[in-house]
């Protein structure tokens, strides 16, 4: 069983390798996420990954790959099919300034994501219970983002009414998605494809940035 100082250095050695200055109390925060993440996944069966260890390679570094390829300014982030919370949580641990909607349909898993953000006080983060085609907030996203959830056509389909119009698609995905990219809607064209690389993850991993026609 890994203690606290193991996984603190694995987390620390990761965000070296891929070049993230990432400061000590958001490292904590982070580490926090996955005990409590481990705790809950014991009763509740969130994620597949039991071991803390590995959470922090799959889960932490995984969500936190994109950084480098996202706006260093201020934004509004919609996290589509958000789960046990990747990769909202740790964005948003680590950008406070950005402000993240997490939603997901499953009262479950929406449940464990209040919780964790009172744990972690997470002021910058909202959780929805809703499906994505239902949910109409009150403004726009400048940024739509999701690990693992649909095909990158029906990702941007259902999500279309919820991005500005200057906004931008950002999809995290596995193998480069080749067949999903020709079958996006006419009206949208893939900005670029960024390969990710994950220490200790054998597996490929890229960001999909798409947007509007002009």
């Amino acid at each position: 069983m890994s203690n606290g100082i193991d996984l603190a250095a694995k987390l620390a050695t990761g965000l070296t390798a891929m070049d993230l200055a990432i400061g000590p109390v958001e490292q904590e925060k982070l580490l926090a996420y996955v005990a409590l993440l481990a705790k809950w996944n014991k009763t509740y069966s969130l994620t597949a990954i039991r071991e803390p260890e590995r959470m922090v390679t799959h889960h932490l570094l995984d969500s936190l790959a994109p950084l480098p390829f996202l706006p260093a300014s201020a934004l509004r982030m919609l996290d589509v099919g958000s789960g046990f919370g990747t990769p909202g949580i740790p964005l948003a641990i680590v950008r406070p300034e950005w402000q993240l909607t997490l939603l997901d349909s499953n009262h479950k898993k929406t449940t464990f994501l209040r919780q964790a953000l009172l744990e972690l006080q997470l002021p910058n983060v909202t959780v929805v219970t809703d499906r994505v085609e239902a949910y109409q907030p009150e403004a726009g996203f400048d940024i739509i983002t999701s690990r693992a959830f649909a095909d990158l056509g029906d990702f941007v389909r259902w999500t279309n009414h919820l991005l500005l119009p200057t906004g931008e698609w950002a999809a995290l995905k596995g193998v480069y998605p080749h067949e999903e990219i020709t079958h996006l809607p006419p009206d949208v064209y893939v900005v670029g494809v960024d390969a990710l690389q994950v220490p200790e993850l054998a597996a490929e991993r890229h960001l999909v940035h798409v947007r509007r026609q002009a």
